[in-house]
């Protein structure tokens, strides 16, 4: 979803919340929860998909993709650039996660990676360079204990 919520009514909404817990569930299935016919919310689901507000992609468990290690980049910026980095780091093939934060860093990118030095070129030649970037820290994980897709969506690319 592109954050555009003001296109949304209530019933858009709860679409959207039931197919955000499993895309997988039947117009009927949902139809009958929110005592609508299955037609309005057929037609609902093709309007939000038309209008860009909402889009189905196939997400499997990032362990299956080649053993890679799923990495945190901590990137504290210079604040009149946050913005502009949070769109540069988007554009990273590599990267599949990017949020701006409030405490220890202005940014984190998350990526998987199948090696640190893959992680260190990443680092050095692509996000150290750009311009506000004032320090980055990474953590690559060894072990997860939870990981839920329709939480944080972690995808490889390539």
């Amino acid at each position: 979803m592109n954050g555009d919520n003001s296109r949304l009514d209530e019933l858009d909404r709860r679409i959207v919340e039931k197919l955000s817990r499993d895309a997988r569930v039947s117009n009927r299935f949902i139809a009958a929860d929110l005592g609508v016919t299955e037609g309005t919310i057929r037609t609902r689901i093709k309007r939000l998909q038309n209008e860009g507000l909402i889009q189905f992609t196939v997400v499997s468990d990032f362990r299956l993709a080649g053993s890679p290690n799923l990495c945190m980049i901590g990137i504290d910026a210079d604040p009149p650039r946050v913005s502009a980095l949070a769109k540069e780091l988007s554009d990273i093939p590599e990267i599949g996660c990017v949020i701006v934060l409030l405490g220890r860093y202005s940014l984190l990118a998350m990526t998987l990676m199948t090696s640190v030095e893959a992680l260190s070129d990443l680092v050095t030649d692509r996000i150290r360079p750009l311009a506000g970037v004032r320090r980055v820290e990474t953590s690559v994980s060894v072990h997860n204990l939870k990981y839920e897709a329709g939480v944080a969506k972690i995808a490889q690319v390539g």
